[in-house]
């Protein structure tokens, strides 16, 4: 059995902790500062818990360290836990800014730990499939790929306001939290963005400022891609389009099916392995990274493509901004602290 500390106990830690205890591989440990949270974990899984994150690193027994605290600490959260001797997965998006990203990297590389970031889709076995299709290039080179997606929000993540979402400096905001999965996910096709070009704004959601509505034409060489999120429509529904020279791949997320349609045919030939669970895919992430941790080969996202994606994330945050498009490479310079818009909530719960 792997032993599993789980940092930070809100919504997405209450998952991973629930996953991981489902793989039947692990033994889970949940860390809060909140006490409430974690006698619900306590008392809902029956798991010990602890309230000192740097003490448990430093007395615990814990071979893997799941970080789901607000963005702008997964960074050294991560560091200390590779410094330890721990594998890590820690929550998307990876940071709010590029401090001390290359150096992880590099140390996660003399560790010899395994590390990954919790861009889920990787693990979803229908994406995996319609990715293999469209990187065989069985339609042809792609061209032009356009991303249609959003949800409502306070049905899903009812406590948002009161998270790290109302405040861009700890990974709040619909780009870096729901945006991110998809752009992260289309560049594992297609290869990282070259450039974006970002409109975003407030429309709908009460009681934060972040954007919750977010349009982006970026471009991957010669790749042009379109994106349409948003965080308050009533349908939760999330469709991806790839055009290649030869014929189309269409990916229904919420039918969780995808289905291609050749030059001249009349109708889709779509595959549709069945539904699954929300937590069947967390469970497949966390028995991933287990498998990692034992020499299988890794099947999620590294802490390279990772930074990739927050290149993309700062680059269309920067381009709302200035109202330009923006470079991913000039993401080096770039930050979200001037984006901030209220205070970081309090506590270390994502």
């Amino acid at each position: 059995m792997h032993s599993v500390l789980i940092t930070g106990c809100g919504s997405i830690g209450e998952r991973h902790l629930r996953c991981f205890q489902r793989t039947g591989r692990a033994r889970v440990t949940a860390c809060d500062t909140n006490n409430d949270l974690l006698q619900s974990m306590a008392e809902s899984y029956q798991v010990p818990t602890c309230s000192d994150w740097g003490q448990a690193i430093t007395d615990g027994d814990f071979e893997i360290v799941v970080i789901c605290t607000p963005a702008h600490l997964h960074v050294p959260m991560a560091r200390r836990a590779l410094e330890s001797g721990r594998h890590v997965l820690i929550e998307k998006p990876l940071s709010v800014d590029l401090d001390g990203v290359d150096d992880l990297i590099q140390l996660q590389t003399r560790s010899g730990r395994q590390a990954a970031v919790a861009y889920v889709y990787n693990s979803f076995p229908f994406l995996s499939e319609a990715r293999q299709f469209l990187r065989n290039e069985s339609l042809g080179t792609i061209r032009h790929v356009v991303a249609h997606s959003g949800q409502h929000f306070p049905a899903f993540r009812p406590a948002y306001a009161r998270t790290y979402f109302g405040d861009h400096r700890t990974g709040g905001g619909a780009i870096q939290d729901g945006l991110t999965h998809i752009a992260n996910w289309i560049e594992s096709v297609i290869g990282p963005t070259d450039s974006v070009f970002c409109d975003c704004a407030h429309q709908v959601l009460a009681d934060v400022t972040v954007e919750d509505t977010v349009n982006v034409c970026a471009r991957h060489g010669d790749i042009l891609v379109s994106y349409a999120f948003n965080q308050f429509q009533a349908p939760n529904e999330a469709t991806l389009q790839f055009n290649a020279i030869g014929g189309s791949v269409k990916i229904e997320l919420h039918r969780q099916r995808w289905g291609f349609l050749r030059l001249g045919d009349s109708e889709w030939t779509w595959s549709e392995p069945g539904q699954l669970d929300r937590d069947a895919n967390f469970i497949a992430q966390a028995n991933s990274l287990l498998d990692q941790t034992e020499g299988s080969p890794s099947r999620l996202c590294s802490l390279e493509a990772a930074k990739q994606t927050l290149h993309f994330n700062l680059a269309a945050l920067a381009s709302a901004k200035s109202g330009v498009p923006v470079k991913c490479a000039k993401a080096e310079t770039l930050s979200c602290g001037s984006q901030a818009t209220v205070e970081p909530p309090i506590g270390i719960s994502e």
